[in-house]
């Protein structure tokens, strides 16, 4: 089935490359989920007030303190978050060293931890969907390659640009086999504005690297499409890009993408979208010699 461009997958083991996983923290933090990203954010919250509770509860020093860690740790909070009730507070130099520290500590957690989650909230994602499976069928008596693209968003995409890369193994002279990208020249590559469904068409003509294929060949070379959607968010006025991944057994021929528009009787455009991702059998592809 269709999967998201993804970096990484669990079809390949990268080998040979240091883990640095302090380094990239900031980055798979960025590409966590809103909910796990809140939930580091928390955890690393409690952890350092833990760390000074536990300071605390070792240096003593502090007034009407019974001695306990957990009223260390309710006392590490409050110094941390500049709360300050008062009916706890430090008598010694070494109490007095450990919160200044951690009022330094409290400002930089602050400003981190609030630029974090602004950054978190305000990437701009589309919601670009992309139809389940590529066809190819006929269409005006040429094999042309179909996919469907569509806005979910009651928005426009600006100057919204598709690539489609056609990716497989292709055996050298020598027997060597390597990954061969090709970019499949589309009948429209840009529009100016997406608004909900875009079919995207590639016509499969003798030079074409598709020309000739069946289901057989593109399992045999391990095909792959890549399917890449960039625009202009009109609300957010950023930049938003979609992306897709399409196997050997994702294509489906002999079909065209079913119709989602019709006139009314009134005269406006009727969008169906319960057929975005349906299929419309045509006439069995002959390829000609």
């Amino acid at each position: 089935m269709a999967s998201p461009i993804q970096p990484t997958s669990d079809e390949f083991v990268i080998v040979g490359v240091p883990r640095t996983p302090l380094a990239d923290a900031y980055h798979l933090y960025l590409r966590a989920p809103l909910s796990l990203g809140i939930g580091m954010i928390v955890s690393a919250y409690l952890a350092l007030n833990l760390l000074f509770a536990v300071l605390y509860w070792l240096a003593g020093g502090i007034a009407n303190a019974t001695g306990s860690l957990l009223e260390a740790f309710f006392f590490s909070v409050q110094t941390m978050s500049t709360i300050g009730y008062g009916s706890m507070y430090p008598t010694t130099t070494l109490a007095h060293g450990l919160v200044t520290a951690e009022a330094v500590v409290g400002l930089v957690v602050t400003a981190v931890s609030t630029g974090l989650v602004f950054v978190k909230i305000s990437q701009p994602r589309a919601r670009i969907a992309f139809s389940e499976k590529v066809a190819i069928g006929y269409m005006n008596g040429v094999p042309t390659l179909q996919l469907r693209v569509g806005n979910e968003r009651a928005n426009f995409v600006y100057e919204a640009q598709l690539r489609v890369v056609l990716v497989r193994t292709e055996p050298t002279e020598e027997g060597v086999l390597f990954y061969r990208m090709l970019d499949l020249p589309l009948v429209r590559a840009r529009t100016a504005t997406l608004t909900r469904t875009w079919t995207a068409m590639h016509r499969i003509t003798p030079d074409s690297p598709l020309w000739g294929s069946t289901l057989e060949s593109l399992e045999a070379a391990e095909t792959e499409l890549q399917v890449t959607v960039v625009g202009t968010d009109d609300t957010t006025l950023q930049p938003v890009h979609a992306g897709i991944r399409y196997v050997a057994r994702d294509f489906a021929f002999d079909a065209r993408p079913s119709d989602v528009l019709s006139e009314l009787p009134d005269g406006r455009i009727r969008v169906d979208l319960r057929e975005f991702h349906r299929l419309t059998p045509t006439e069995p592809i002959v390829w000609e010699d």
